[in-house]
């Protein structure tokens, strides 16, 4: 490889630091240039690369390059610091040309999968933007490939960005599966191919901010998920790394209220799957009030309705999730339910052997887990019921319930199994998630897409 196509592997579509690029190519006129660090007519400074213009998160520091007090981003210091004297480096010679990519793969699509398949195919095709809000275990991924295959056929690079590491290392080899000709390029913190310049790119959104008008089309895959959600520097490395004339799609199975009534107003240009690939309608959630619960725990006994529900299903086989609003509350009640069985586990965020125990609990050795909601994405257990103990806490929004109950009913064999929500007061974001439940089996039903 010469020195141009490497320079090119590094830079195209690009921001980088002058540090990130070998020393050997910085002089290079093939090199574009932008301000790491922007001001307005007011005087008002904004970081180039992550968009940051709050003033907390913008200092001075002594800086030995320019010698007098320059404002640095710390927003974003976490991939290096960007200050207004330092550049953000780009590629701004020829790209290489994009051969079609065939796509293969020998699946079938639902009849509400294809009707979303041929709105993404409609949206990439004419640059539009598009939410997919699809119900969870609705099959968002292979609605996608014929999209990204016309992308490739007319020369488009594509991105899929996610919040989650595990997503991009889930849909890493399904894409790369169904388009073997083609090397995907996975990014996320700590990943090997940052140097690869490919038609498709599945990273991490954190990754994004390193990207300045790379891609034709732009997917963001669990647009309601934290962090994206909540950050402003994340939300802006999306759009960031768009082309001007570019595609942009939303995936999603929990709306915000605003987009939901920016949809059912006509102000968002939208599409719904609302039924799973296997043609049963979705667990409706239960609600079973079990009064001060944490005052029971706290005296060493476990809510008698939790319990009774827990026992009639470890007679079943059943497997289950036990939903808890924090840690704390994960380790007063695993012992309690060890009580009743001592295969019972739990996992969290901070627990090292979380990957091992779902793995086990996948192979029916841990017939129960006791978790926060760090499960309430990306797993799935067939013939799953599910519990949340504590559902009025807040920590519990309508986006989270419904990613609860919708880790139940996925599999075709066992589409069915039960949600309780067991509580000390109805929420609104309870009644909430259990309203857009039944919505979607409605108008599921009224498109005749779930089985009588």
């Amino acid at each position: 490889m010469n020195l141009v196509d490497s320079l090119r592997n590094v830079l195209a579509g690009k921001q980088l630091l002058r540090e990130e690029i070998p020393f050997e190519m910085v002089d290079s006129p093939l090199i574009s240039i932008r301000p790491g660090i922007l001001f307005d007519k007011k005087g008002r400074a904004q970081c180039n690369r992550c968009g940051n213009g709050d003033k907390e998160l913008l200092a001075e520091f002594p800086c030995a390059r320019c010698w007098k007090k320059c404002v640095y981003c710390r927003a974003c210091i976490m991939m290096g610091r960007v200050s207004e004297c330092t550049s953000l480096y780009g590629w701004s010679g020829e790209m290489p040309e994009l051969v079609a990519t065939p796509l293969e793969w020998n699946g079938s699509l639902s009849d509400g999968q294809q009707v979303a398949s041929d709105r993404v195919v409609g949206a990439i095709s004419h640059n539009e933007e598009l939410l997919v809000w699809a119900v969870c275990g609705a099959g968002k991924t292979e609605l996608l490939f014929k999209g990204i295959e016309v992308a490739f056929a007319s020369g488009k690079r594509v991105c899929i960005a996610t919040p989650r590491t595990d997503v991009v290392l889930e849909l890493t080899p399904r894409l790369q599966s169904v388009f073997p000709s083609l090397q995907v390029a996975s990014l996320y913190g700590g990943s090997d191919d940052h140097h690869q310049c490919s038609p498709l790119t599945i990273t991490t959104t954190h990754q994004l901010l390193r990207f300045y008008q790379a891609f034709d089309v732009m997917i963001v895959d669990e647009v309601d998920a934290f962090p994206y959600s909540v950050d402003p520097k994340l939300q802006f490395a999306v759009m960031n790394s768009r082309k001007v004339d570019s595609c942009l799609i939303y995936l999603t199975a929990t709306p915000s209220q605003k987009w939901q009534r920016e949809c059912l107003s006509g102000k968002r240009n939208f599409v719904t799957i609302p039924a799973r690939f296997h043609r049963h309608e979705l667990p409706v959630p239960e609600f079973g009030w079990c009064g001060n619960w944490g005052k029971v725990v706290n005296k060493g006994r476990l809510p008698s309705k939790l319990q009774k529900w827990i026992e009639q299903r470890l007679l079943a086989g059943t497997p289950m999730l036990v939903f808890v609003p924090t840690v704390a509350w994960v380790a007063k009640l695993l012992p309690l339910m060890q009580m009743i069985d001592d295969r019972i586990e739990s996992v969290h965020a901070e627990d090292h052997a979380r990957k091992e125990k779902v793995l086990r609990m996948r192979k029916k050795k841990i017939p129960l887990l006791v978790t926060t909601t760090i499960l309430e994405r990306g797993v799935t257990f067939p013939g799953l019921d599910v519990a949340v103990l504590g559902s009025e806490d807040r920590i519990f929004s309508e986006s989270a319930l419904v990613q609860i109950a919708g880790r139940v009913g996925r599999s075709a064999d066992k589409p069915f199994g039960n949600v309780t929500f067991f509580h000390n007061g109805r929420t609104q974001a309870m009644e909430k998630a259990k309203a857009q439940v039944v919505m979607m089996n409605k108008e599921a039903k009224a498109k005749g897409l779930v089985d009588k």
